[in-house]
Formats: structure tokens, C-alpha cells, sequence
């Protein structure tokens, strides 16, 4: 059984839910590994994010606008908590960014943005897994 969250409840495929977005960042984030996260709004706006991280307004206006153009990504890079990251993979869902032995990994859903990002200690493929899987489940739970 995959274990999602803190809360006691669980949905039709035997997941955990999660009571606050806050915990979705500590725990299954964090919890799985990514040093640093935030989920923000499509529209903007944070909803929760690690310590010390945080997507300047200008930075959430970018990022939300290379979803819309992922060619723009690919182009200036992502910009996020003050470092660039070199853009790998973008399209209407996911963009992924490097940065020396780390990246980023940014996937959207209906109504929201995870970012994760990760240092040597963690694989970029399984960076990728655990923010897609929660992003998946989002999307499976209308958000």
C-alpha cells in the first residue's frame, strides 16, 4: 500500500489522504526525498510550500506561462527561489530544469503547480516519479 499523507481516510485505491496541502509538500514530497517544494495555484499563489522556499510573483507569472508555452522554457530557462535551472523537458504538463548535480521538476495539474526540487542525494528520474505520481493523484481527485 502506498502511504500518501497523514490522514486517516483513504480513497478507492487504498490512498491515504491528505488533510492540508502542506502536508502533500512534507510529506509526500519532502518525505520522498526532493529537497525543496512548493504547490502553487494554476492561476498563482502559493497553497504550501518547504522552509525557506518560495516562487517570487514573477517567477510564478513565468513558470505559469511556460505551461502555456513550453517552447518559452526551453528558451529562457526556469527561474525558481532565485536560481536558474536549465531547462530539459517542457511541455503542457511537465517541465524539468537542471542545475549543477540537482533540478527541478514542475507538473501541472487542473487547478495546480507542483514544483519539486532535488540535489545529488536523489536520481532525477526519481524526482520525477514522485512529483508526477502526486500529480497524477491530483488530477485523479479533481485538482
Amino acid at each position: 500500500m502506498i502511504h500518501w499523507g497523514t490522514g486517516t481516510q483513504k480513497d478507492s485505491q487504498n490512498i491515504r489522504v491528505s488533510k492540508s496541502w502542506q502536508s502533500y509538500v512534507d510529506t509526500n514530497l519532502l518525505g520522498a526525498g526532493l529537497k525543496q517544494a512548493t504547490i502553487i495555484g494554476a492561476a498563482g499563489g502559493s497553497w504550501a510550500a518547504s522552509a525557506g522556499f518560495k516562487l517570487a510573483p514573477e517567477e510564478e507569472k513565468a513558470l505559469i506561462a511556460n505551461f502555456a508555452n513550453p517552447a518559452n522554457a526551453s528558451a529562457t530557462g526556469i527561474l525558481a527561489n532565485k536560481v536558474k535551472y536549465l531547462t530539459l523537458k517542457a511541455d503542457p504538463r511537465s517541465i524539468y530544469g537542471k542545475q549543477g548535480a540537482g533540478g527541478i521538476v514542475c507538473v501541472k495539474t487542473v487547478q495546480a503547480i507542483i514544483v519539486g526540487v532535488y540535489d545529488q542525494t536523489l536520481q532525477p528520474g526519481a524526482a520525477a516519479t514522485v512529483v508526477e505520481k502526486l500529480a497524477d493523484y491530483l488530477i485523479d481527485s479533481g485538482f
